[in-house]
């Protein structure tokens, strides 16, 4: 199996990044295109092809309207009764007003002027404009009087889009939606509230909802629903390349150029547009316009078409044949139009539009990548350089305040390496007694500076930091919900700490079985004795920090704390048991690997397994308070109870953040080899998303059967992670190629569900956080992966056994 190469990785994380700045050229109620419509008048109008000036050209009640002046556009857009257009250049701004009169031309107004802060991404509403200023991302806006409220004049955005009295944009910042809008409706808050923590990377506006894709390239739509308007088909990723909203309707262009519609009553469904296939469509009040394919044409429908024009739904406006996108002197990153050279006129060309997965790069072919490090005494990859080194030194020891507190971070720095890149990787063993302890080829947890094998090249400047915080003070030590035991309580119910109740290991210390002289059945972790200090105080923070989070969180999909122990230099932690074990045991256990009849040989479900952990990490992200970061998500830390419930575990190395602006590096890498994010091992840059590449190796695992790291018998016994092997597969649409056979092959419905989630695992594995998905997105993609399997013919047959979905 050839690995696949680190420049390729970076090309691929290059290339989502470049995917937010050029989405297909949409037009909806009011994003600027080279289509646009004016709705109270039924005005159509476009760019003129094969012209030396690409001018504006207007369809209105049956006849041809010209524009003026007569100069190039890039983009124009349309609300209510105005056409707004933004010169070729962007250095000016031109509307024409009362487009619903009987003028026989059509005559402008300059609202803008400036050839140093040039426009694009043009928005009309109802009434107000706005667009963004090149470069920047700086938002603009005219015409706003009835607006009370706007973005902050530092927000950049990424694309906005304007309805019905209200605006949305992509911050560039979190790709997260900020809208804004008149002061009398709530409209705008509600849908911004709607899409909370999603990424996304297009929105269109409508007369009161938006819709766009997320960062996995699933449609989402908020907003209100009164017609059925965020009714939207369930698709794949990124199977919709362009969206149109109106006031109560929807309609999306598909991969294969064909064109759906929902809401509005089911009248924009319509026979004339089936057969037909569209560069671009856009959306007035009541009706839809598209550009064909064919010939550049444009034929409109829906119900308010034929009494504005005269025309019958799907006849052919007479207007000359039209641009599919603006002429630009820039290149192309996914290509240009055949016909550019034509449609511009010798002046420019024609970008396609940008469409994950299909227009993605094939991985070059290399020679075989070099295997990971079999022993824990291979060195770390080499640090970052010596300048960059030298200024987080510096930074940290300048950053110190007051004499004492520097002195004594230089005496720490000394004490524990760090200062002199001594990471350490958590040597977090399996809960399994069945593997023999120097195995490294399972789940790659024996080595303490054996990393991942892509993290020695990254090189990133600038991350949101996560601070810090152990919450183990006196009052967190000693918790309201949690039982004191005693030492002779907890020995007695596991047969003194006898080796036939031990179950597995955790991240300090030694898993038992036990019960309680109530009939209790638990889980006893014991931390393992050790003379020397450094071990001890290791073994204390995360005692501290496991009854800390877990005495404190309490959620279905989260391991119950049950109470604790503190005696002499004992610490125990006891907490609920879990009859069906870890989900790395299933998955990989030499027991279990050769078996077919596991429950767990189920497409439905592993899913729900998936979900079931993402639900628990997205309550530790965003409702925890603060939010917790696990650092340590694995399969061997997702446990089963007797009801097949997944819930996420062992909380040792975990830490409290984010807090704004904070600016921390933790002292030293935590995690598993084979799990842990490659960015966070390699510059010590701590966020939520961390937890998200976890998850992704997880969702990995679940695919295909595989450990995180293991040894790939096609190179000769390889090691080579779950990563590397399935990524390259899964872009390149061979996702059956690495699907665990133990499952068998998924059904009609499943096979939709099963892609859904390898398209977000592949996400959840991007080399640099800011291009994951945020556990909420992850979350939504699950849910309508299991919904999938839902309309399955498949089912599971244990009536024992609940796969009704978990609520929060």
């Amino acid at each position: 199996m050839t690995k696949l190469p680190f420049s390729f990785l970076t090309t691929f994380t290059t290339f989502i990044t470049t995917l937010l700045f050029t989405l297909p050229s949409t037009h909806a109620f009011g994003s600027g295109s080279t289509l646009a419509i004016v709705s109270a008048s039924g005005t159509v109008c476009g760019l003129v092809s094969r012209q030396p000036r690409q001018r504006i050209f207007c369809y209105r009640r049956g006849e041809n309207v010209p524009v003026e002046p007569n100069i190039s556009f890039s983009a124009i857009s349309g609300g209510l009764t105005s056409l707004c257009g933004i010169r070729s250049g962007g250095y000016s701004l031109l509307c024409w007003d009362n487009l619903s009169s009987q003028n026989s031309t059509f005559k402008s107004k300059r609202l803008y002027f400036n050839e140093t802060f040039l426009l694009e991404n043009l928005s009309v509403g109802d009434s107000h404009i706005c667009a963004r200023v090149v470069g920047t991302g700086a938002m603009k806006c005219w015409r706003a009087d009835d607006v009370s409220e706007f973005p902050s004049g530092s927000d950049q955005f990424l694309s906005i889009s304007s309805g019905s009295r209200f605006s949305c944009g992509i911050l560039k910042s979190s790709l997260r939606v900020r809208c804004w809008g008149s002061g009398s409706t709530s409209m705008a808050k509600d849908i911004e509230n709607g899409f909370r923590n999603m990424s996304m990377v297009s929105i269109e506006a409508g007369g009161s909802h938006v819709c766009g894709l997320n960062i996995t390239g699933l449609l989402v739509c908020k907003g209100s629903n009164d017609h059925g308007q965020l009714n939207a088909p369930i698709g794949s990723p990124f199977e919709y390349s362009a969206l149109a909203l109106g006031g109560n309707h929807s309609c999306a262009i598909r991969i294969n150029q064909s064109v759906i519609c929902w809401g509005g009553g089911g009248q924009y469904s319509v026979n004339e547009t089936k057969g037909v296939f569209f560069e671009t469509i856009v959306s007035g009040l009541n009706f839809t316009c598209g550009l064909t394919t064919t010939n550049f044409s444009i034929i409109c429908w829906g119900p308010g078409w034929p009494g504005l024009s005269g025309l019958r739904s799907g006849d052919e406006l007479d207007l000359p044949p039209l641009l599919p996108g603006p002429c630009v002197q820039s290149s192309c990153n996914c290509g240009v139009y055949p016909q550019y050279q034509i449609l511009c006129d010798g002046s420019g060309n024609i970008c396609k539009p940008c469409v994950l997965p299909i227009s993605l790069p094939p991985p070059p072919p290399t020679p075989p990548a070099s295997p990971l490090p079999p022993s824990p005494s291979v060195s770390p990859p080499s640090p970052p350089s010596k300048a960059l080194t030298r200024g987080l030194l510096a930074f940290a020891i300048v950053g110190s305040v007051g004499t004492f507190a520097g002195i004594c971070t230089i005496v720490y720095c000394l004490w524990t390496g760090v200062c002199f890149g001594d990471k350490k990787i958590h040597n977090s063993v399996q809960p399994t007694i069945t593997r023999a302890a120097s195995s490294n080829n399972g789940n790659g947890t024996t080595s303490n500076n054996s990393p991942p094998s892509r993290s020695s090249t990254i090189r990133r400047q600038g991350s949101r930091i996560m601070r810090r915080q152990r919450s183990g003070t006196s009052s967190a030590k000693h918790p309201d919900r949690a039982e004191e035991f005693s030492l002779g309580e907890l020995a007695t119910a596991t047969n003194d700490f006898s080796s036939e109740n031990k179950i597995g290991a955790g991240s300090f210390g030694v898993v038992y079985r036990g019960k309680l002289s109530d009939g209790r059945e638990v889980a006893i972790k014991r931390g393992e004795t050790a003379s020397k200090m450094k071990k001890f105080q290791e073994k204390e923070s995360a005692f501290d920090s496991e009854l800390a989070f877990l005495s404190r969180v309490h959620h279905k999909h989260l391991v119950r704390l049950v109470g604790y122990c503190e005696e002499r230099d004992e610490r125990l932690l006891v907490y609920e048991y879990m009859k069906n074990g870890a989900l790395y045991d299933h998955l990989h256990d030499k027991n279990n690997v050769e078996k077919s009849s596991s429950l767990l040989n189920s497409w439905k479900m592993r899913i729900k397994v998936a979900l079931d952990a993402a639900r628990g990490i997205e309550y530790l992200h965003n409702y925890a308070v603060p939010s917790i970061i696990h650092r340590d998500i694995k399969s061997s830390n997702i446990l089963l109870d007797n009801n097949w419930t997944a819930r996420v575990s062992d909380f040792g190395l975990s830490l409290m953040g984010p807090e704004a602006d904070a600016d921390y590096r933790p002292k030293k890498a935590a995690g598993t080899v084979g799990y842990i994010d490659p960015e966070y091992y390699g510059l010590n840059l701590l966020t939520a998303k961390s937890d998200v590449y976890g998850l992704g190796v997880v969702l990995l695992e679940l695919l295909t059967g595989k450990r995180a790291i293991f040894k790939d018998g096609e190179n000769g016994g390889t090691p080579i992670s779950v990563v590397d092997f399935a990524v390259p597969e899964i872009m390149a649409g061979e996702l059956a190629r690495v699907l665990d056979r133990r499952v068998g092959p998924p059904e009609v419905n499943e096979a939709e569900a099963v892609e859904l989630v390898a398209y977000t695992a592949m996400h959840c594995v991007n080399l640099e956080g800011k291009d994951r998905p945020t556990m909420a997105d992850i979350v939504a993609n699950l849910e309508r992966a299991f919904s999938l399997c839902d309309e399955s013919h498949g089912s599971i047959s244990s009536g024992a056994i609940s796969i009704i979905s978990a609520e929060l």
